[in-house]
């Protein structure tokens, strides 16, 4: 997280959101950073030195030191761009989909069944967890 921050103040001034937001898109979507993780990072940033923030119509922009610019000089230009190398795009999308469609008739179930249906839909998702577990045992 610190490396994306310097090498994105780099470039210019930004919000911490704003961050948050450059990073997915330059990522591709493979990493979408929280701002649990970005904001305490831009204060230990700015403890260091390396940053300064002004108030900005309620928001915070930050800035990079002198400091700050020679460290990010320093450092990686675009370390984002670990985040999806070597991700199997098409496959993710079809888990993503399996795992949607998984939860939508949990839901569906959950919703309109009985006391014993849920029960069974219960079993059966635990079931699915214990059978995936065993996928990576390489056991049947």
């Amino acid at each position: 997280m610190r490396a994306s921050i310097l090498a994105l103040l780099k470039d210019r001034p930004m919000h911490g959101y704003e961050m948050i937001r450059e990073i997915g898109e330059r990522s591709d979507g493979a990493w979408r950073p929280s701002p649990g993780s970005v904001y305490p990072t831009l204060q230990m940033l700015e403890d260091e030195g390396l940053i300064t923030s002004a108030s900005e119509g309620g928001k915070k922009l930050f800035t990079l030191t002198d400091t700050g610019r020679a460290e990010a000089e320093e450092g990686p230009d675009a370390p984002w761009e670990d985040a999806g190398r070597g991700v199997d795009w098409e496959a993710m999308n079809e888990i993503r989909q399996a795992g949607f469609g998984l939860m939508e008739a949990f839901g569906q179930v959950w919703k309109a069944g009985s006391a014993e249906q849920r029960k069974k839909a219960v079993g059966v998702i635990n079931e699915a967890r214990k059978k995936l577990y065993l996928i990576l045992a390489d056991e049947h």
